[in-house]
């Protein structure tokens, strides 16, 4: 068998820029390229085997966090069928990816982690970075990317990668399986030498399958339908990957049940869809969560039923609630003690729609969604249009963004209050347009993964639409925009603080503690003067042109000169932080102290025991 000699970071990189996917006939490579960050603990191997292979592009990153993020965002918009490789060092540069890496196994994103690791050999450690135990020698802060990964191996021989790349690509190809997939690389092993077999660095295919349910499980879900009287579908990110929008669309005009979205499957259907009834659950509508209320059959597409989408088990009260599932992925599948149809969400669809002829949910059914869709758009105009002052509102804000929007530009957030405000009022009018990160909510995700998404469509304008403490958090790859030439246009909202968690803590009989940004004042308490932040300098200093918005008018000018600004640009705009959306018939479960000296909190504590009662169980 013919053999070539490499080192072993020259096969993982001569191996990974040979790898392709096919789907619906179409082939594309799987890896964009490698973002990274270089240490001695992959500087020499990784490090050399990039500059040996110019077409395998490396990426310059400022925080280890954000690569895997941009990572992330770029497989979400690509519907999983690309992503890139993130190298770091040893050490920091390696846990410093671990909360991104969460993330995407959480959002079930394919990426690939190559951080440095120890020596293999042992002989000269403990190294620079190195964590000790007395228990084991074969232990590195690597292990602690074991949990968040669904695929995990440490080559400690240059011969291992011959079996280890294949696995890791069998997961993140995989619909069901993929996430996070961390390769730990030992910085000696990276520079030693092997003959591979030639055969491993011939371009493979990964053929992405549309895995069909099984045919009784399939007509026992289409005797469930045909007795429904009151069944409702909820549409979750499965639906977006699948590329399954049409499908859904047409399986909603044929049967007319309305779909509600979560927030991974919002765009699913556009905004003003007659069955439309757009947001579910704690961040949702008024007409999703009474219709989920009342449901007698919840029919869920690509979903995981995560607390918000399920109000933490209070938003399905009918007694005779009975659940189907289309899931690729078994474990989701099974929720709820579902009727599990394993299998991808666009053959479903379409093969139940096939089995469905001839029922239909009835003119009054479909005329009570088409109701609350158009109610909806009016309580979302409402909103738009306060007209508050002197500072606007968030949802103002919002507004002026949407309806400057095109279609098919994209709005990109994770953190904070946004998110449920977008939930609820963004008018999603593409599949592809409405990406939030809800899956880990990760504040410091929105500039990264926004400049993810763009490099994933650059035809498409993107909104990065973020709160103050999530741009403090990790604002830097602004400077990597810049330096890619690739522009987005970035919507700071100034409210002064934490006002998500700020809400949540007033909810909860928490007075907003330590949620505002103030000096420390002579009480010892962070409650003296409003602390100042010059986030339009600071923006200006990493490289992007930068626009301050004084109230909803100086916005719309703003957005209007960004879209002819071919750098990144930042616009600053201060909101009311007190003039919030409001909640639409939907609770979420956060625990309210039992006992407490303060009256705020006791009477949290009473309302949170009256709301706890509506949780619900269900079993087989």
């Amino acid at each position: 068998m013919p053999t070539v000699r490499l080192t072993m970071a020259q096969a993982v990189i001569r191996f990974l820029k040979n790898q392709w996917v096919e789907r619906d006939g179409a082939q594309q490579p799987f890896f964009g390229g490698c973002w990274g960050i270089f240490g001695h603990g992959n500087v020499a191997g990784i490090g050399q085997a990039l500059l040996q292979y110019p077409d395998f592009r490396y990426y310059q990153t400022r925080n280890e966090q954000a690569m895997v993020h941009i990572a992330a965002a770029y497989a979400k918009m690509k519907n999983r069928l690309q992503t890139f490789a993130c190298t770091t060092s040893i050490g920091p540069g390696a846990t410093n990816m671990i909360t991104a890496a969460a993330g995407a196994t959480i959002n079930r994103l394919p990426v690939l982690l190559l951080p440095g690791d120890i020596f293999a050999r042992r002989n000269v450690g403990p190294v620079l970075q190195q964590l000790e135990m007395p228990h084991s020698q074969d232990l590195s802060v690597n292990d602690c990317f074991k949990p968040i990964s669904r695929y995990w191996d440490r080559l400690n021989r240059p011969d291992q990668a011959i079996y280890a790349l294949p696995e890791a690509m069998r997961v993140l190809t995989s619909p069901a399986d993929t996430g996070a997939v961390t390769l730990a690389l030992p910085q000696d092993v990276q520079a030693e030498a092997c003959d591979y077999p030639a055969e491993l660095f011939e371009p493979r295919v990964w053929f992405i399958p549309r895995p069909k349910a099984d045919s009784a499980l399939l007509q026992r879900a289409v005797e469930r339908i045909r007795a429904s009287r009151r069944p409702l579908i909820i549409a979750g990110g499965g639906v977006i990957y699948s590329e399954a929008a049409d499908s859904l669309r047409a399986f909603a005009e044929q049967t007319g049940i309305p779909v509600a979205e979560t927030q991974a499957g919002k765009g699913a259907l556009p905004y003003n869809h007659p069955l439309a009834l757009g947001a579910m659950g704690v961040t949702g509508t008024l007409g999703a969560n009474i219709m989920a209320r009342e449901a007698d059959l919840v029919i869920g597409v690509g979903t995981r039923y995560s607390d918000f989408t399920s109000a933490s088990n209070t938003a399905f009260q009918n007694p005779d609630l009975r659940f189907i599932n289309i899931n690729v992925a078994e474990f989701d599948a099974h929720k709820r003690a579902a009727l599990p149809l394993v299998a991808d969400a666009q053959a479903t669809l379409d093969e139940l729609r096939a089995m469905l002829d001839g029922f239909d949910t009835g003119a009054e059914y479909r005329a009570r969604a088409g109701n609350f869709n158009h109610q909806w758009d009016v309580e979302v105009n409402r909103v738009y249009t306060l007209e508050h002052g002197p500072l606007p509102s968030q949802g103002e804000v919002i507004g002026v963004v949407n309806e400057f929007a095109r279609p098919t530009d994209v709005v990109l957030c994770a953190a904070g209050s946004l998110p449920g405000d977008l939930h609820k009022l963004w008018r999603a009018r593409d599949p592809k347009g409405y990406h939030l990160e809800y899956g880990y909510s990760c504040m410091g995700y929105e500039i990264a993964g926004g400049l993810g998404a763009k490099m994933a469509d650059p035809g498409r304008e993107v909104y990065v639409m973020v709160g103050d403490g999530s741009y403090l958090m990790m604002n830097t790859e602004i400077v990597t925009a810049v330096q890619e030439g690739l522009k987005i246009t970035v919507v700071l909202i100034d409210n002064h603080g934490f006002a998500s968690i700020g809400g949540l803590s007033g909810a909860v009989g928490g007075q907003e503690f330590g949620t505002r940004y103030r000096y420390r004042a002579a009480s010892g308490q962070l409650d003296g003067p409003p602390l100042l932040v010059d986030f339009a300098a600071n923006a200006r200093s990493l490289g992007a042109h930068v626009i301050q918005a004084k109230d909803i008018v100086s916005l719309q000018a703003a957005l209007a000169e960004a879209r002819q600004q071919t750098q990144t640009t930042v616009i600053v705009i201060e909101t009311d932080r007190e003039q919030r959306v409001g909640g639409y018939e939907s609770w979420w479960d956060v625990p309210v102290a039992e006992v407490s000296e303060l009256a705020s909190t006791q009477a949290a504590r009473a309302q949170y025991v009256e709301h706890k009662k509506k949780e619900r169980h269900f079993f087989p």
